[in-house]
């Protein structure tokens, strides 16, 4: 096994581990939660295949629904994120991911943050819709989504930077 997937591996164990016993445990004033887990997602490497990255996703957000108990609304969110990360990255990074010459250990804050702006506030409203589910309780879903999106992108881009080892 080489470097690379060792440290996918560690890393995917830590976030779930990290989200199930102290995250999961948050619920700032009732409805904000941190979901760290997404940076699994957002890290995954680019020239590994899609089905690859669809299939893991799949499995993260199915051992979230496990320990939370919350019916599969994370597998579904991890599986739309996974699906539509490429769109995301382009937005994000633009020429950069055409090229697939991005490295998020030294990408721009900049990027980085818009980026995994768009990412979380795609998977919380996706994940927050199908937990609610019901059109009436729209203004719930809207503020479980921004409470926890601002949440989740301060704390994900904080890890990202601080665990990365080339950041400009």
């Amino acid at each position: 096994m080489n470097n690379v997937v060792a440290t996918h591996i560690i890393r995917f164990i830590l976030l779930v581990l990290i989200q199930v016993t102290i995250c999961n445990n948050i619920n700032f004033l009732g409805f904000i939660n941190p979901y760290i887990y997404i940076i699994f997602i957002l890290l995954f490497p680019i020239r590994d295949t899609r089905i690859q990255l669809l299939l893991v996703s799949f499995l993260l957000g199915m051992l979230i629904d496990l320990f939370s108990d919350s019916g599969g609304v994370h597998a579904a969110a991890s599986v739309v994120l996974a699906y539509t990360r490429p769109v995301i990255l382009k937005t994000s990074f633009g020429m950069l991911y055409e090229h697939k010459t991005i490295k998020f250990s030294n990408t721009d804050v900049g990027h980085l943050i818009t980026y995994v702006t768009l990412a979380t506030i795609l998977h919380h409203t996706i994940m927050f819709s199908l937990e609610i589910f019901n059109v009436s309780n729209i203004i719930l879903i809207l503020k479980k989504t921004l409470f926890s999106s601002i949440f989740t992108i301060i704390v994900s881009v904080l890890i990202i930077i601080l665990f990365s080892r080339n950041r400009k």
